[in-house]
C-alpha cells in the first residue's frame, strides 16, 4: 500500500507465535522461540522461526513491536492466559509467574496491547505454544498385574503384556521395557523371561510346579530420553508382575518309606496282613486319587486298590516256592490320564519272606550234587558194585545217592543207619546231614565181601527226622554186586614168528592175520589187548590191539635199500594189566623202485665233416642178478635222432654220416641227442641222459648280396651324407669265417662316393654308402642326375682270402628347396566383414607360392592390432580373426562390434617347411580386414538436468520451451536420429489428465557429438489451463531395421493467474526504454526469471492514490517450474529495501494481479461511475483533511521524510516474510524455499491463511489502515514520525531531492496487493 507521507502512524506488531520450553522455573528460563507470522524452523533464516540463547535468570520472551515515528511504546497482556506471565510494560520482556504444564495446557492465546502514546493501543492475539521438555516418566496403565500360568506353557509363549504411557512428546514418549528383577532366586532365573518392545513378557525357558509356584517379575520402563533443564535426562518407573504356576498333572507318583519288606510264616491262613505300602501325586497342586495293584501273576497274594495293604490270598509252601523270598510288583496308578493323555503311575518292588515250618521228611535221590533236582520223585532202589575183598572204608563203586530235606535250618537235621541181612559188612557216612548231603556205604569187614560166597549183597539205608515224629523216616533199597579178581597171565603158543612183506607196501597191508595169546580169567580180567615193542617200531608196523593181527603203518618207509629185515616183540596185556610176550622177524622183500643212474657226462667236439663214437655208461640199485637191475639202451626221437645209432645192450652210440656245420641252425654249432636207459623190472624204470655235440665251422661259403641291386637318391651339395645301405651275408657260423668287407669298384663317378663296412648281426653285413665329404655335387651341372656304382663284397677269411661278390647300385641326384616362399599380392586386398557375427566361417583365403620343386607351404600370423577411425583401438580385436596354416581367415568370435573397432590389421607370414638352406620365410605382410557396421544400436537419449516452463501468453508459434539431445553409436545412416513427438498430455493440478495434439512440434539438428531436438510451440497455448505439459519424444535412427527410443518431457505451464500488473507513474515510452532495467531489478529482487507480456498506458486511475500513467504485465518463473503471484512478489520486494527503492526510482507505483479477462463495456460503464463516486468522495475527504491539517503540513513532511530513513534501513527479518514457493501457497518437497535455499520446517503453519497479517497493510504513511481481517475488533491509530537520528536531516534533503515536494511518495517494504 503506498501511503502519502502525512500523520502519526500506529505502531507495527507482527509476532503470532511465541515458543516456551515447559521446565521453565520461576526466574530462570531456557530459550527463546518466537515466528513472526512464519512457522517454528530450527535456522534463524529470513520468514523462518527465531531461536536465541538466553541465560538463566532472563526472562522467557519478550515483546517487539516497531514504530516508525520513534514514539516510546508501553505493552501489557490481557485475557484468560495471561495469568501465567507478567510483561515489563517498558522493554517488552516477559516473565514466567506460574509455572507451565505442556501435558496441562499445552497452548496459551493472550492479547498483547502495544500503545504509542500518540495513536489507539493496537491488541494482537499472541499464540504461546509450550515446548515439550522430559518431565513426566511413563506410568504404567490398568493396575495391578497378575495372572497365572500352566508349568507346561511353550517356550517363546507371550505371558502378559504390561504398557506404560509417557505424556512427553517425541522420543521421550517412546517407552522401552526391561526385567530388572525375578524372585525368587533372581541370579538363576533371570533369564527365564524377555520382554519385547511392545511390553510383551515371553518365556524364555521351562516352567516347573514343584520348583517354584510363584515368581514376581520388576519390570522397568525407561523412555527415550529429552531435555530437561538443558541437560538429556531418562526418565523411568518399575512395577511387579506377579505370576502363578498353574501345577499340572504331568508327574508319575512316587512311593513313600522305600524299599518295602515283609515276613510271613508258611502255610498261615488266607488273608493274613503282610504290609502296607503308601504311594503320593507328585503333583501337589492336583493331588489325584491313586489305587494299587500287583502285577506279577500266579502270586498268592493281594493288595487292597485303596489302602495298598498286602495280604495272603493262597496257600504257601515255602518248598514249593522258586525262593523264599517273593518279590511283588506293586504299581500305584493315579485316577486321571496326565497332560499328554497317558495314565500316571509308578511301581515298586515289595519283598515278602515265606519263613519255614518242619514239614517235611528226608527222602533220598538217584543224583549227584550240584545238579540233583528234587523237584522229580524220590527213589527207594539203587544199585552199586565193589571187588570182592576191598579194603575197609572203601565205597561202593557206581552207587549215586543224595538224601534231601527240603525244610530250612533246624527243620531240616536227620540222622542216617543201616538195615538188612548184610548190613555187618558195610556201614553208613555220614551217620548225620543237614538239609542236603551225599551218602556213601563203606566196606566194614572185608571177608565178607566174598565173590565165591555171593555174587550180590543187599542193605536199607534209613533216614530219622526226629523233629517230625509224625511223618519221620524214608528207607533206601540198595543191591551191591561183586566184582571178581585177576589172578592168571596170557600166554602166546609160539615163542618166535618169522613174516615178510614187499617194500613199498602201502598203509594197512596185513603182514600176519592173527597171531593170538590164552587168558582164563573170565570177564574183563580174561580180555586180552595187543601191542608192538619197541615203540620205534610202531613208525613203520602196528598190530590190532584186539585181533592180534600184523599190519604195515607206513609203507614209505619200507625200502630194502635201506634196510632189509626188523625184529619186534609182541606183547599180550589182560584186563588186570598182566602181560605175556613173542619174538617177531619181518623180512622186507625187493620191488623194482630204483631207476637206472648216469655215470659220467657226454659232451663231445668234432670238426666239421667227421664222425662221432661214444659209450654210455649206467649203473641199477636194485637186487643184483634179477632184472630189476638188468638195463638196456636206445635213442629218443628228436632232431637228430635218424643221424646217430645206439647198442641195446652195451649203450655205444656213433653218427651215421659226418656232420655238416651250416646245416645247424645252433649258433654254437651243437647237437644234442637224447638216449634212454632202461631197466627190465615191473613196473620198468628209465633214466634219460643228453649227449651234446658241438661241431667246428670251416670257411666253406662264399659272400651273397641280399639283392639283386640297389637304387638311392641324395640331394645335391650334400657332402658327407649317407646315400644308402647295401647288404651282404655268408652262410659260415662263425664271425672270422662269416665276416665281410665292401668296396667301391673303380668306375666313372666311383670317386665321388665312400662305402664303410659294419657288422648287423652275424652273418650279415651293411656297407654304408655316403657322398665323399671333399666332393659338392651340384644338381644344375649334371648332365646326368644319376650315376652307376659297383659294390664288391669280399670274404676276409685268412685260408680262403678273395671269395667276393658283387652288385650294381645307381645313386639319383636330388634338387635342394632354398629359395623363400612369395604371398601373393592379389590375395592382400581388403577384407571387409560385417559386424555382430553376421558372416561366420571362412571370410578370406591367402595364396602364396615357392619356386622350389618339392615345398610344403604354411601361413603365420605374427601380430593383431586394432583401430577405430584413426586412433588404436587397444586389444578388443584379438580374438576376433584366426589365421589357418592353410591361409584361411576364419571369423574366431561373436563380439565383432564395429562401435569398438572399425579395421583389423593382421601382420602375417608365409613360410615353406621343407626348406633346407637359405630363408624359410617370406617377407612379412599385412592384411587390412575392414569391419562393417551393422544397425545394432538403439538411440540413447541423454539425461535432462533442467526444467522446462512454458508462458503460454507470451509463447508464439515457433517459440523454443524445451530439448532433448540423443546419440546413436551407429555410424553413417545408421546413426542419423531424427526426433518426433508422440504425444502431448497435460496434467492438471487436480491430477486430470487431457490429451492434446499438435501443440508441440520437434526441429532435429545434429551436432558434433549427437542430434539435439528442439521442442517448439507449433500451435497457440491455452493461458487458462493450470498444470505440467508431459511430452512423450521419440528418436529414430536410419537403420534396418529402425531402433527407436522414447523419453517424456515435463513442460510446466504458467497460466494467466500468475500474471502481476505492474502499474508505474511514467510513460509507456519511459517504461519501454527502462525495461531492461527495470527488469534487472525485478530479477534482483526475486530472483526469477521476468517475461514481459505487455507495456500500456493506462487512463484509469480510480484505484490508485497515485497518478499511474503506465502498467507493465508481466510473469516471474522460476526454473523449477514455479510461479510467483501477486501477493508472493509482494513480500519478496518487502524483503529487499535496496530493491524496492530501485523500482521505485524506476517509477513503480503499483502491484496488483493482471487483468485476466477484459470486462464488457457495461461493466465498465458502471465501474467508471461507481469510480468517480468514490473519487469524489475521497477528493472531499482529502481537502477537509488538507484544511484541518494545514497548519501541520511541515510537521508531516519532516515525518516522511523519517519514514523514508526507516524504511530504506528496515531489517526484512522485522517484515512479514511469506517463504513459500513462487506460484504456489506450499513450501517445495525438499523442504528448501527456491528463492533463498533455505530449509523450511514444514510442521508448522507458513502464516499464509486468511487470519494471517500478511493480507493486511500493518504500516501506513497515512491516514487509512487496513486490518487483519482476526483482528476487525482493533483500530489503527494515527501517529507521528519522531527523527531517532541526527543523520535524519541528510536523508531528508536526500528523499526530497528525489522528485518535486508535492509528488513525494514511498512504498513500504512489507506491502501487500493493495495498491501503492
Amino acid at each position: 500500500l503506498l501511503l502519502v507521507v502525512s500523520g502519526n502512524t500506529v505502531p507495527f506488531f507482527n509476532m503470532t507465535v511465541v515458543y516456551v520450553p515447559e521446565d521453565l522455573e520461576l526466574g530462570e528460563w531456557g530459550s527463546l522461540r518466537e515466528a513472526l507470522g512464519c512457522r517454528r524452523s530450527g535456522r534463524g533464516g529470513p520468514g523462518q522461526g527465531l531461536t536465541l540463547p538466553v541465560s538463566p535468570g532472563q526472562h522467557a520472551f519478550q515483546l517487539m513491536a516497531t514504530d516508525i515515528d520513534g514514539d516510546p511504546l508501553t505493552y501489557s497482556i490481557s485475557g484468560p492466559d495471561a495469568f501465567y506471565f507478567f510483561v515489563d510494560a517498558q522493554t517488552g520482556n516477559v516473565t514466567l509467574r506460574n509455572s507451565l504444564d505442556r501435558e496441562l495446557l499445552p497452548k496459551f492465546t493472550i492479547i498483547v496491547n502495544v500503545f504509542d502514546g500518540k495513536n489507539e493501543a493496537i491488541s494482537r492475539k499472541l499464540t504461546i505454544i509450550v515446548e515439550d521438555r522430559n518431565d513426566n516418566t511413563p506410568v504404567f496403565q490398568n493396575l495391578p498385574y497378575e495372572t497365572s500360568i500352566s508349568e507346561n506353557m511353550k517356550l517363546n509363549s507371550i505371558i502378559y503384556t504390561v504398557f506404560a504411557n509417557d505424556s512427553d512428546t517425541g522420543n521421550a514418549s517412546k517407552v522401552s521395557y526391561s526385567i530388572e528383577e525375578v524372585i525368587p532366586d533372581s541370579r538363576k532365573n533371570r533369564w527365564l523371561f524377555y520382554i519385547l518392545p511392545n511390553g510383551s513378557v515371553v518365556l524364555n525357558g521351562s516352567l516347573d510346579y514343584a520348583t517354584n509356584t510363584f515368581y514376581q517379575l520388576k519390570i522397568l520402563a525407561k523412555d527415550g530420553g529429552g531435555l530437561l533443564h538443558n541437560v538429556l535426562t531418562f526418565q523411568q518407573s518399575s512395577t511387579y508382575l506377579s505370576l502363578t504356576i498353574r501345577d499340572l498333572p504331568n508327574l508319575d507318583p512316587r512311593f513313600l518309606n522305600e524299599p518295602y519288606s515283609g515276613s510271613v510264616p508258611e502255610n498261615c491262613t488266607l488273608g493274613t496282613t503282610v504290609l502296607t505300602v503308601t504311594a503320593v501325586d507328585r503333583d501337589t497342586g492336583v493331588n489325584d486319587e491313586i489305587s494299587y495293584s500287583i502285577t506279577n501273576a500266579s502270586i498268592p497274594f493281594a493288595i487292597s486298590a485303596t489302602t495298598g495293604t498286602i495280604t495272603v490270598s493262597g496257600p504257601l509252601d515255602r518248598e514249593q516256592l522258586p525262593s523264599e523270598e517273593v518279590l511283588l510288583e506293586v504299581t500305584a496308578r493315579e485316577k486321571n490320564l496326565d497332560i499328554h493323555g497317558k495314565v500316571a503311575q509308578a511301581s515298586t518292588m515289595v519283598a515278602v519272606m515265606v519263613t519255614d515250618v518242619n514239614d517235611n521228611k528226608p527222602q533220598f535221590y538217584r543224583c549227584s550234587l550240584p545238579s540233583c533236582d528234587f523237584s522229580t520223585s524220590a527213589q527207594n532202589n539203587f544199585r552199586g558194585n565193589i571187588i570182592e575183598h576191598s579194603s575197609s572204608r572203601l565205597p561202593v563203586s557206581n552207587l549215586s545217592i543224595v538224601a534231601h530235606d527240603p525244610d530250612k535250618g533246624i527243620n531240616s537235621n536227620y540222622e542216617l543207619y543201616l538195615q538188612g541181612p548184610n548190613a555187618s559188612a558195610f556201614t553208613v557216612s555220614p551217620t548225620k546231614i543237614v538239609g542236603t548231603g551225599e551218602v556213601q556205604l563203606l566196606v566194614q569187614d572185608p571177608s565178607s565181601v566174598d565173590y565165591e560166597i555171593s555174587h550180590v549183597m543187599v542193605v536199607q539205608i534209613i533216614a530219622n527226622d526226629r523233629g517230625n515224629p509224625m511223618d519221620c523216616c524214608s528207607t533206601a533199597t540198595v543191591t551191591i554186586n561183586l566184582i571178581d579178581s585177576n589172578d592168571h597171565i596170557p600166554e602166546f603158543p609160539q615163542s618166535t614168528y618169522n613174516l615178510s612183506v614187499m617194500e613199498n607196501s602201502p598203509t594197512g597191508t596185513i603182514i600176519s592175520p592173527n597171531i593170538t595169546a590164552y587168558d582164563p580169567d573170565s570177564g574183563v580180567l580174561g580180555q586180552i589187548t595187543y601191542q608192538l615193542l619197541p615203540e620205534s617200531i610202531r613208525k613203520i608196523f602196528t598190530v590190532n590191539a584186539m585181533t592180534g593181527a600184523v599190519l604195515v603203518q607206513n609203507g614209505s618207509l619200507l625200502d630194502r635199500e635201506t634196510r632189509s629185515i626188523y625184529y619186534a616183540n609182541l606183547q599180550a596185556k589182560d584186563g588186570g594189566n598182566l602181560v605175556g610176550t613173542t619174538v617177531l622177524e619181518i623180512t622186507v622183500l625187493d620191488d623194482n623202485d630204483m631207476a637206472p643212474i648216469i655215470t659220467g657226462s657226454y659232451f663231445i667236439s668234432v670238426e666239421e665233416g667227421q664222425n662221432v663214437r661214444t659209450q654210455i655208461q649206467a649203473i641199477d640199485n636194485d637186487e643184483p642178478g634179477s632184472r630189476n637191475s638188468e638195463l638196456g639202451f636206445k635213442i629218443l626221437p628228436g632232431p637228430f635222432s635218424n643221424n646217430f645209432t645206439i647198442n641195446a645192450a652195451t649203450g655205444e652210440m656213433h653218427s651215421k654220416e659226418p656232420l655238416d656245420r651250416e646245416a645247424l641252425e645252433d649258433e654254437r654249432g651243437q647237437v644234442v641227442v637224447t638216449v634212454e636207459v632202461y631197466d627190465h623190472g615191473v613196473p620198468q624204470l628209465h633214466t634219460l641222459v643228453n649227449v651234446t655235440i658241438t661241431v667246428g665251422d670251416m670257411n666253406d661259403n662264399a659272400p651273397v648280396f641280399l639283392n639283386q641291386s640297389y637304387e638311392f637318391s641324395v640331394f645335391e651339395d650334400s657332402p658327407g651324407s649317407l646315400v644308402g645301405q647295401v647288404k651282404a651275408r655268408d652262410a659260415d657260423r662263425t664271425e672270422i669265417n662269416s665276416r665281410i668287407s665292401f668296396l667301391l669298384q673303380r668306375g666313372s663317378g666311383s670317386s665321388n662316393f665312400l662305402i664303410r663296412s659294419s657288422q648287423l648281426r652275424p652273418g650279415y653285413y651293411g656297407g654304408q654308402l655316403s657322398v665323399d665329404p671333399d666332393m659338392s655335387l651340384d644338381y644344375d651341372t649334371l648332365q646326368q642326375k644319376f650315376f652307376f656304382l659297383v659294390v664288391l663284397a669280399e670274404n676276409t677269411a685268412a685260408d680262403n682270402m678273395g671269395d667276393t661278390a658283387s652288385v650294381s647300385v645307381v645313386v639319383h641326384i636330388l634338387d635342394i628347396n632354398d629359395e623363400p616362399p612369395t604371398i601373393l599380392p592379389a590375395s592382400l586386398q581388403d577384407v571387409h566383414v560385417s559386424e555382430n557375427s553376421t558372416q561366420q566361417g571362412l571370410v578370406h583365403m591367402l595364396v602364396a607360392s615357392d619356386p622350389d620343386t618339392n615345398h610344403s607351404l604354411v601361413f603365420e600370423e605374427l601380430a593383431v592390432t586394432c583401430f577405430k577411425g584413426a586412433s588404436s583401438a587397444g586389444e578388443v580385436c584379438w580374438d576376433w580373426f584366426v589365421l589357418a596354416p592353410n591361409g584361411s581367415v576364419l571369423v574366431n568370435s561373436s563380439d565383432i562390434d564395429y562401435e569398438l573397432c572399425d579395421r583389423v590389421v593382421l601382420t602375417l607370414r608365409a613360410e615353406d617347411l621343407y626348406t633346407k638352406k637359405g630363408n624359410r620365410y617370406s617377407q612379412n605382410e599385412t592384411l587390412r580386414i575392414l569391419i562393417t557396421d551393422v544397425n545394432d544400436n538403439t538411440p540413447l537419449f541423454l539425461p535432462i538436468l533442467q526444467t522446462f516452463v512454458v508462458v503460454p501468453e507470451i509463447s508464439p508459434v515457433d517459440l523454443q520451451v524445451a530439448t532433448v539431445k540423443a546419440t546413436d553409436a551407429d555410424s553413417g545412416p545408421r546413426g542419423t536420429i531424427t526426433f518426433s513427438i508422440v504425444s502431448v498430455v497435460l496434467v492438471e493440478d487436480n491430477g486430470v489428465s487431457r490429451p492434446f495434439k499438435n501443440l508441440f512440434k520437434v526441429v532435429t539438428t545434429p551436432e558434433q557429438d549427437g542430434y539435439v531436438g528442439s521442442i517448439q510451440v507449433a500451435n497457440n497455448l491455452d493461458g487458462s489451463l493450470k498444470g505440467q505439459y508431459q511430452v512423450t519424444v521419440e528418436a529414430q535412427d536410419s537403420g534396418e531395421p529402425a531402433h527407436t527410443a522414447q523419453t517424456v518431457l515435463n513442460i510446466f505451464t504458467v497460466d494467466q493467474s500468475y500474471r502481476v500488473r505492474l502499474q508505474f507513474t511514467t510513460t509507456v515510452d519511459e517504461v519501454q526504454s527502462n525495461s531492461e532495467n527495470i527488469k534487472v531489478a525485478l530479477t534482483t529482487v526475486t530472483k526469477a526469471g521476468v517475461y514481459v507480456a505487455a507495456i500500456r498506458s493506462i487512463e484509469d486511475t480510480r484505484a490508485s492514490q497515485v497518478e499511474a500513467k503506465s502498467v507493465m504485465e508481466a510473469y516471474f518463473v522460476y526454473s523449477n517450474g514455479t510461479a510467483l503471484d501477486v501477493n508472493q512478489l509482494s513480500v519478496l520486494i518487502q524483503s529487499d529495501p535496496l530493491g524496492l527503492a530501485k523500482l521505485v526510482n524506476l517509477g513503480l507505483a503499483v502491484i496488483g494481479p493482471g487483468e485476466v479477462v477484459k470486462p464488457s463495456r457495461e461493466t465498465e460503464l458502471i465501474g467508471i461511475i461507481a469510480g468517480l463516486a468514490a473519487f469524489l468522495l475521497i477528493f472531499i475527504l482529502i481537502m477537509t483533511l488538507i484544511l484541518v491539517l494545514t497548519t501541520r503540513s511541515y510537521k508531516r513532511k519532516l515525518s516522511a521524510m523519517k519514514a523514508l530513513k526507516a524504511a530504506t534501513t528496515f531489517s526484512p527479518a522485522m517484515a512479514q516474510q511469506g517463504a513459500g514457493i513462487p506460484g504456489t501457497n506450499q513450501y517445495n518437497a525438499e523442504g528448501a524455499n527456491p528463492m533463498l535455499n533455505l530449509s523450511l520446517d514444514p510442521s508448522h503453519d507458513l502464516g499464509f491463511h486468511e487470519d494471517s497479517s500478511s493480507v493486511a497493510s500493518v504500516n501506513s504513511l497515512d491516514e487509512n489502515t487496513v486490518n487483519a481481517p482476526g483482528d476487525n475488533n482493533l483500530k489503527a491509530m494515527q501517529g507521528k514520525a519522531q527523527l531517532t537520528d541526527p543523520t535524519d536531516e541528510e536523508v531528508l534533503v536526500a528523499a526530497l531531492n528525489l522528485k518535486e515536494p508535492t509528488k513525494t511518495a514511498y512504498i513500504n517494504t512489507t506491502f501487500t496487493t493493495t495498491d501503492l
